[in-house]
C-alpha cells in the first residue's frame, strides 16, 4: 500500500547519522550514538459491518547520547533537517556538561560491534489498499457472527500493515540498520445477553502477510472463545495443578525475563538475585535464545547498543546459564554484555510432546488459565497474584468455564514445579512457549 512508502531511503538515514557523529565530534563529544528511524503504517477497524477507523501512522525520529569522558546526555527531535541535527546534538552535550560523570557510562567495546548485517528476511511490506483491508475486517466479523447465533455484539474486527526501518551508529564506527514490517489481524467479539455476557478475542500477527491465519479463521476463533465462556461460575477456594494457555504462558517467561535482566539485578530488585549457575526452572525446562532466526519477530544481527547477537543457551535443565545484560547492566554488575540491550531475542522454550488436549488430560483436576487481570507480580519477592478466568477441569476434560477467581502463587515457586510444557505455541510474538503446567497453584474463589 502507498503509506507503507518510505520518505527517506536507506542511504539517507545513514548520511543522517553520520552528520549527527560529525557534529558530535565538533561540539567536543569524546563519544556518540545515534539512532535515526522511520515508521509508516495503516490500520483499518470494522464494527457492526461498518467502518469504525481508519488510520494512517507516518512517523520519523532521531536519537542522539554523547559522552564527555565518563558524563552523559541524551536528547531526540523528529525534525530531520540539519539546523536540527545540530541543535540537538549541541542538547545533548549541555546535558552532558551538567551531568555527574558514571564510571559505567560509555559505548561498548569496539571489538563486541556487529560487524556486517545479514539480511534476515524481516520486510515483507504488504500491498493492501484500503478497500481490501476493509474487506478482509468484513469478512473476520462476518465469520465471527456466523459462528454462532449466540454472538450477540462486536467490539470490531481490525487489519493492520506497518513497516519500519533504521539506521544505528557510533563514533567507534559501528552503523547498520535494516527495514522491518509487523502485519495483523484481530477480532473481538461478545457472546450472550444481559450479565451473562462474555468477551473474547483472538488475532494474529506475522512478518509476511502471506503467513497471516485467514481473516475468517481469526473471526471463528474469537466467537469460538466467547461462547465457550458462557454460563462461567464461580469455584470454591482450592489449591490445585494451572494449566496456562500458551498466549499467557509466554507471559511467565517475560516475567522470568524481568527478574534476570540486567537492571533489575544491580538495583537489587529481583527475586533471582545472585542465580547464575542455579536451578531456577523444573529440570524439564530448556529456553534458548535465537537472535538470527529468519522473518522471526525478535531477530536482530545486533542489540541497541550495536553488540552483535550471538545464539546461546539460556536455560539447561532448569539451571540458569546466562543473564540479559547491555553494556551500561554488565558493567554495573562487573560482567560482560550479553547483546542483550533493549530486551531478550526469539526466546523459544523447549516444547514437550504434548498438545493443549493432552495437557488438560495429564492436569486430571484443575484450572485452566485462558484470561488474566490486573498487574500482581512482585519483582522483589516473586510473589505473584493475578485475577483469572478460565475453565474448570475433572476428569481430564474441561467441565465448565470459570470467572471472578484469583490464582496466587511465588514465581520462584512455580517456575519450580513446572512439570509439563506443550507443543502449541503460536508464532505470533518473540517469545516461542507453548502452554505450560504446573504442579500447584492457590484458587481463590467463593
Amino acid at each position: 500500500m502507498s503509506a507503507q512508502g518510505f520518505a527517506f531511503t536507506p542511504d539517507q538515514l545513514q548520511e543522517i547519522a553520520a552528520d549527527v557523529l560529525r557534529f558530535a565530534k565538533k561540539r567536543g563529544a569524546s563519544a556518540c550514538e545515534t539512532d535515526v528511524s522511520e515508521g509508516v503504517g495503516q490500520t483499518v477497524t470494522v464494527r457492526k459491518g461498518e467502518v469504525d477507523t481508519i488510520e494512517y501512522n507516518r512517523d520519523k525520529g532521531i536519537g542522539v547520547t554523547v559522552y564527555l569522558g565518563q558524563q552523559r546526555g541524551h536528547a531526540s527531535t523528529s525534525d530531520f533537517s540539519r539546523k536540527a541535527l545540530k541543535a540537538t546534538v549541541e542538547a545533548a552535550v549541555s546535558i552532558a556538561r551538567f551531568t555527574a560523570p558514571d564510571p559505567c557510562a560509555g559505548l561498548a567495546d569496539a571489538a563486541l560491534m556487529a560487524k556486517d548485517c545479514p539480511d534476515l528476511d524481516l520486510d515483507h511490506p504488504w500491498a493492501l489498499s484500503v478497500e481490501d483491508a476493509i474487506a478482509t475486517a468484513h469478512r473476520c466479523e462476518e465469520a465471527a457472527f456466523a459462528t454462532s447465533a449466540k454472538v450477540s455484539n462486536s467490539e470490531g474486527a481490525s487489519v493492520s500493515a506497518q513497516r519500519s526501518h533504521f539506521v544505528s551508529a557510533n563514533s567507534l564506527g559501528f552503523m547498520g540498520g535494516y527495514a522491518s514490517t509487523r502485519h495483523g489481524l484481530s477480532c473481538s467479539v461478545i457472546a450472550g445477553e444481559g450479565d451473562g455476557m462474555q468477551r473474547e478475542y483472538w488475532y494474529d500477527s506475522r512478518r509476511d502477510a502471506a503467513d497471516l491465519m485467514a481473516a475468517e479463521a481469526v473471526g471463528r476463533r474469537a466467537a469460538e472463545r466467547a461462547v465457550a465462556r458462557l454460563g462461567a461460575r464461580k469455584i470454591r477456594t482450592c489449591e490445585v495443578p494451572v494449566l496456562f494457555e500458551a498466549p499467557l504462558a509466554v507471559g511467565l517467561i517475560g516475567n522470568f525475563v524481568q527478574a534476570v535482566s540486567g537492571g533489575a539485578l544491580y538495583r537489587k530488585s529481583s527475586f533471582l538475585l545472585d542465580s547464575l549457575g542455579t536451578q531456577v526452572f523444573s529440570p524439564i525446562i530448556d529456553i534458548a535464545e535465537r537472535p538470527h532466526l529468519r522473518g522471526a519477530f525478535g531477530s536482530s544481527p545486533f542489540d541497541n547498543d550495536g553488540v552483535a547477537t550471538h545464539d546461546r543457551e539460556v536455560v539447561v535443565g532448569g539451571v540458569l546459564q546466562g543473564y540479559f545484560l547491555s553494556t551500561y547492566s554488565a558493567r554495573k554488575l562487573g560482567m560482560q554484555t550479553t547483546g542483550n540491550a533493549g530486551g531478550s531475542h526469539n526466546l523459544r522454550v523447549a516444547a514437550g510432546e504434548l498438545d493443549f488436549d493432552g495437557l488438560v488430560k495429564k492436569m486430571e483436576r484443575g484450572l485452566v488459565v485462558t484470561e488474566l487481570l490486573g498487574h500482581g507480580v512482585n519483582y522483589v519477592t516473586g510473589d505473584y497474584s493475578r485475577g483469572a478466568a478460565g475453565f474448570w477441569v475433572e476428569k481430564g476434560r474441561i467441565k465448565h468455564p470459570v470467572e471472578e477467581i484469583t490464582i496466587a502463587g511465588n514465581l520462584k515457586d512455580m517456575f519450580r514445579s513446572i512439570v509439563a510444557v506443550g507443543k502449541d505455541a503460536l508464532p505470533r510474538g518473540a517469545k516461542h512457549c507453548g502452554s505450560v503446567l504446573i504442579e500447584r497453584m492457590k484458587i481463590a474463589g467463593r
